[in-house]
């Protein structure tokens, strides 16, 4: 009898021991990854940096573009008051003052717009970039009834600061 109990005690044990290593192996399986391993989040680390400096020069580009087009947009009464005094009496004015405007034409990012005969001359400052104290030119050119601006930038001006049709 000692021996069937034994053998039975033997296989009960067996069976009981099996169950808990494949109880083991379904947790082992079961358990889920938490969390991001250390290569992951590198990864996303160095995907982050390549866009960062791809898009920061991009912005400071479009910021100061911005300022750029304040004094294109003062621009826009010095050119109305030049063109409308060419069409009454075929004569450009010979300053802001001829013209109409205000002696001064200054923002926080313009210096003077300044009206010579048919030149209007943007200086600009306070960009915090290369824009700072260059120019931009329009030229006018009067005509039978009609008045066209050309648009140059100054010398130094980076074209990626300025309107499309005054890259030159």
């Amino acid at each position: 009898m000692t021996n069937l109990f034994f053998i039975n005690f033997i296989y009960l044990n067996s069976i009981y021991l099996n169950d808990i290593y494949l109880n083991w192996e379904r947790l082992k399986m079961k358990s889920v990854q938490k969390g991001f391993t250390l290569i992951e989040l590198m990864i996303v680390i160095a995907i982050i940096g390549i866009l960062a400096a791809i898009a920061i020069p991009a912005y400071q580009d479009y910021t100061v573009r911005a300022k750029v087009t304040e004094g294109i947009n003062l621009v826009a009464s010095a050119k109305l008051a030049a063109s409308e005094s060419f069409q009454d009496d075929g004569s450009w004015p010979d300053d802001n003052a001829a013209a109409g405007l205000a002696a001064t034409i200054t923002s926080d990012y313009v210096a003077s717009v300044a009206l010579v005969s048919n030149v209007i001359t943007v200086t600009y400052q306070g960009t915090n970039s290369a824009a700072d104290g260059e120019t931009i030119t329009f030229t006018g050119t009067g005509g039978a009834g009609s008045v066209t601006w050309a648009c140059l930038k100054g010398a130094n001006m980076k074209a990626a600061y300025v309107p499309s049709n005054c890259r030159n």
